[in-house]
């Protein structure tokens, strides 16, 4: 296969990775950007610093999208960040990778980057400097194909850093963002001396210089002058030139929200309490009330957008918002000096608690990719509520019913680390004195388990499925009881105990029924007891339990689960020799798996296809999906779970492999597999095509693989055991 060449230079074109979309002119930096892109052309790290509303994030995004690195271009956000422990789980979330083991995001990070070629902009970090010094240096140390660019108020302080100090804009290229951004608001003004001594008045400091642009719909650029000076003379007695720069950005800042309205005023210093974007319904619940009726946020915050207090941005779910972090910072500082903060930030955690219960009960519906989007957009904002209420005894049971509540999240969507760091913080705190509360805790231990589960760790997840069981049986608590007793059947299943397993599931699906419980969690119950009674040989009870699920899932418009319920059925056809139909309900099945970013999905679905490719005749393609399999598995955990009854259509596809390609050619085929990236593999397992110029084709018998009737009756299908829904209820 043709290997791109990695050209870091400057393009024009569309640049892989997540830089967001400039929606609005870029002016200026001319030289700034060349010596820019001098830099990083010689240096794995360079580092913009500059003061607060300089242009340092814009500056380093503009020159980062005109980069060409092999694998693209990521960005990593850091300022709405408070927890040092997460500036890891941010690079690995920014980067989209996903790993399902135990491995701590560091590992994942050296592991999946190993190959690759890539720019990684690390904006925001100041507040968070020597947690991203250790881990830029280590990254750097160890991964010859990363670049770094940095952006924040100070140097990393990492050996081989180069700095790039950012000044304000001359007055010409502060004037020419005056008039462009008066432009974009359909007013004409000229660059005559009053917008030019404004411009003087402002330091060429562009935040400044944007806000005061905001302004014109009310006040003439004359105007905005003399009051301006009215503001500076305050501060400084009447002589300008001792204000320091720092100090007139403050003084902008401080002047726009002079002129806010009160209702202006309060909205701005309420928005403080989001990190990162929100949208309008969530400031209509948490900011409204006291001050401020609900009816009329929206005129207000579009007050705030007009006058570049706040941003408006576009995304999977829709129009968002956001304060940029030094006008945030300001409002905060009024939220506290009102005494009102304390207030709001609990108002924010409710809003999120009722957009995870929300999204948890969605799950189970023809939203399920909505949820995903939205879950994923709201995250910053979802840690910000975790950790609210974790750091107090008092609201600890509602950080653990959150930790619970997006169990949906954490085991469909890719997220199993930094899920199981929320769900430990929450049971390690003492239980709950009020039974009702206690709950919460008892779901945070059984989704604990089910994640520690998934990433291979039995120990871990014995534990908590043990204490959980106790706990529930003590309080009578029939819904918590039900789903541990379903989770330790799937874990006799990946441990190759069929009958407990089958034992445990069955009962647990009877408990569901008692009690009226229906969701994906309940049909991935019987998707389980599927895998049971076909690997102890009982396939057809087998294809009766899935193509029941199968119908649920269609009836409620649920994709997840029925999924798996599909990879059970393919293997059934591959068995019966219907190739056509395994590879149809294989493809249906990828196509979700990797559309809610189910890597544990994905990778078995691979494995399935590299064995009917193989039967279809096609021995060398079907050893190259076992190659991008075998890429893929390091990022899930133990290959096949360990599991004897899991590995057999492995070693089947294999065994008739290397007898018709040779072992030799075997092992170019799986090495060229495994060469692929996660979306490659994805998308070569789901179109196959002919073969790409100087790789193997066919085999030139094109002998079929023997059907797994004539094998040990062991042999069944090798679906999830362990990807489940959630409950509603508990």
């Amino acid at each position: 296969m043709r290997r791109e060449q990695c050209d870091d230079g400057r393009g024009d074109g569309p640049v892989r990775g997540n830089l967001p979309a400039e929606l609005d002119a870029f002016v200026g930096r001319a030289t700034e950007l060349r010596e820019l892109a001098a830099a990083l052309d010689v240096s794995r790290l360079v580092t913009v610093t500059g003061g607060g509303g300089v242009g340092k994030s814009r500056l380093a995004a503009h020159a980062a999208a005109r980069r060409r690195p092999r694998h693209g271009v990521w960005r990593v956000e850091l300022a709405t960040l408070r927890d040092p422990e997460f500036v890891e789980y941010a690079v690995v979330e920014a980067l989209r990778l996903t790993d399902h083991t135990t491995r701590l995001p560091r590992q994942t990070l050296l592991g999946q980057l190993a190959e690759r070629e890539l720019l990684l902009v690390v904006d925001g970090f100041e507040h968070l400097v020597e947690p991203c010094a250790d881990l830029v240096g280590d990254l750097l140390r160890r991964l010859p194909g990363l670049r770094v660019l940095a952006v924040g108020r100070r140097p990393l302080g990492v050996a081989g850093e180069r700095l790039s100090p950012l000044a304000p804009l001359t007055t010409d290229e502060a004037v020419e963002l005056f008039v462009e951004r008066a432009g974009a608001q359909g007013l004409a003004v000229e660059s005559g001396p009053q917008v030019r001594e404004l411009c003087v008045r402002l330091d060429g400091i562009p935040l400044a210089v944007e806000l005061a642009a905001g302004r014109l719909r009310a006040l003439s650029p004359a105007q905005l002058l003399d009051r301006l000076d009215d503001r500076f003379r305050l501060l400084t007695g009447g002589g300008r030139d001792c204000l320091p720069r720092h100090q007139t950005l403050r003084t902008a800042i401080g002047w726009s929200h002079e002129l806010c309205t009160p209702e202006e005023r309060l909205l701005w210093s309420r928005l403080s309490v989001f990190a990162g974007q929100f949208d309008l319904e969530a400031v209509e619940y948490v900011c409204s009330g006291d001050g401020l009726h609900a009816d009329d946020v929206l005129d207000v915050l579009s007050a705030l957008l007009a006058q570049s207090v706040v941003a408006r941005e576009e995304g999977r779910s829709g129009v968002r918002y956001r304060m940029l972090d030094t006008v945030r910072a300001y409002g905060a500082e009024w939220l506290e000096a009102t005494g009102d903060a304390e207030r709001l930030r609990r108002r924010h955690r409710d809003w999120y608690l009722g957009l995870a219960t929300w999204c948890e009960l969605e799950w189970f519906s023809p939203r399920q990719d909505e949820v995903a989007a939205r879950v994923d957009t709201e995250l910053t904002n979802l840690r910000l509520a975790l950790e609210f209420s974790l750091s107090d005894p008092d609201e600890a049971h509602l950080g653990q019913y959150l930790a619970g509540a997006l169990w949906f999240y954490w085991a469909g969507c890719g997220r199993l680390s930094e899920g199981r760091r929320w769900l430990e913080r929450g049971v390690e705190l003492p239980p709950a004195e009020e039974t009702a509360q206690e709950q919460s805790r008892l779901k945070a231990l059984w989704v604990l388990g089910y994640v520690a589960i998934l990433q291979g760790d039995a120990v871990a997840a014995l534990a908590a499925l043990h204490e959980c069981r106790e706990e529930a049986e003590r309080l009578g608590s029939a819904t918590a009881a039900a789903y541990a007793e379903h989770r330790t059947g799937c874990l006799a299943l990946v441990t190759d105990d069929m009958p407990r397993a089958e034992t445990l599931l069955r009962s647990a699906l009877e408990r569901y029924r008692e009690i009226g419980e229906l969701n994906s969690n309940v049909l991935m119950g019987q998707v389980e007891l599927a895998m049971a009674r076909a690997f102890q040989g009982d396939l057809a009870d087998a294809i009766r339990l899935s193509e029941d699920v199968r119908r649920v899932c269609e009836d409620h418009g649920e994709r997840w689960a029925r999924s798996y319920a599909l990879y059970v059925l393919a293997y059934a056809a591959w068995s019966d020799g219907d190739l056509e139909r395994a590879r149809s309900l294989l493809a249906d099945c990828l196509a979700a798996a990797d559309g809610f970013n189910d890597l544990l999905g994905s990778v078995l679905v691979v494995e399935l296809l590299a064995l009917v490719t193989a039967a279809e005749g096609d021995l060398a393609e079907a050893a190259v999906l076992q190659g991008a399999a075998a890429g893929m598995w390091p990022s899930v955990g133990l290959p096949l779970f360990g599991s004897a009854h899991y590995n057999q259509p492995h070693e089947l596809c294999e065994a008739a492999a290397r007898e018709e390609l040779g072992d030799t050619r075997y092992e170019e085929c799986v090495r060229l597999g495994g060469r692929l990236d996660r979306r490659a593999a994805v998308a070569r397992a789901l179109g196959r095509t002919a073969p790409r110029p100087g790789e193997p084709g066919p085999s030139a018998s094109g002998g079929p693989v023997p059907s797994p009737r004539g094998a040990s009756d062991t042999r069944q299908p090798a679906a999830s055991p362990t990807r489940g829904g959630g409950e509603t209820t508990g």
